[in-house]
């Protein structure tokens, strides 16, 4: 092998090396800040360690939403209408969380099994929900239908 020759292969070893410590790097950055959806099924089934962060969805409860009268604390219920877990927020909520609208909230469990959420999204408008929370339901045949109702009846199908 020439010199010439050997100086070209060592060069793309060193490149190929570079490529594959740069791939390494990438691929363990995305793996430790990839953020996961789970349903309340998923987190009553004890598939969640407590304090990895996560995303959760579902409906809220009605009548679970407890607002404290001191600071900004609201705790309240989430379901997929299979399993319900407890969620805790200190913040302001969206304008547009009310009890029975499909919500997605970021956090963690702590060690009670409670959902402790840093941010609490929620729908924008009537027919929009998340994609997430609209699978969680549909694998739980929850999905509510977008029936119009006047009187008690139905007068447009879904």
């Amino acid at each position: 092998m020439t010199p010439k020759r050997k100086q070209r292969l060592i060069l793309v070893g060193v490149m190929l090396g570079g490529v594959a410590i740069a791939v390494a790097f990438g691929v363990n950055a995305f793996k430790e800040n990839i953020m996961l959806f789970h349903s309340p099924s998923d987190v009553a089934a004890g598939a969640i360690d407590p304090g990895k962060p996560f995303r959760i969805g579902g409906m809220v409860v009605e009548g679970s939403v407890q607002r404290s009268s001191e600071d900004l604390a609201v705790r309240f219920d989430l379901t997929d209408h299979v399993q319900t877990v407890s969620v805790s927020f200190v913040g302001i909520l969206p304008d547009l969380f009310r009890e029975g609208q499909g919500i997605v909230a970021l956090g963690a469990l702590d060690t009670s099994g409670s959902f402790s959420a840093t941010e609490v999204l929620a729908k924008h408008d009537e027919n929009y929900m998340p994609p997430e929370v609209a699978d969680a339901l549909e694998r739980a045949g929850k999905m509510p239908g977008s029936a119009a109702n006047y009187d008690n009846k139905t007068v447009v199908e879904p």
